[in-house]
């Protein structure tokens, strides 16, 4: 990237096949790391799609396994982005709230009946 200090003018773009390299003219970019999401330590305990990324019952972030949820990246192919991710934790959160509070119901309505 370059600019003239305070702002972003230019990128160098380098072709990867010839090593030629050439600048574009812009005024803004946009960062990715990757779209590999890092899920392949779960590959064998998670279902996931043919590209890796951990399948859960939509609109949720719940998994195939109860009380393990997804969020960010790992399981949105679409957006990828930190807003998303942000909001997606936050679903996540939410639902592992919903998950113990039905496990102390659960504990108590068992308790009850001894």
């Amino acid at each position: 990237a370059k600019g003239n200090g305070k702002v972003l003018t230019h990128v160098e773009l380098k072709d990867a096949k010839t090593g030629e390299t050439r600048d574009l003219e812009v005024s803004g970019l946009f960062y990715a790391i990757g779209h590999t999401p890092n899920t392949a330590f779960l590959a064998s305990q998670l279902d996931t799609d043919e590209t890796g990324y951990l399948l859960v019952t939509p609109g949720t972030s719940l998994t195939k396994i109860k009380g393990v949820f997804a969020a960010g990246d790992v399981h949105d192919k679409r957006y990828r982005q930190a807003i998303t991710a942000a909001g997606s934790g936050c679903m996540a959160a939410l639902d592992a709230e919903k998950y113990l509070e039905d496990l102390e119901a659960q504990a108590h309505e068992n308790a009850s009946k001894l």
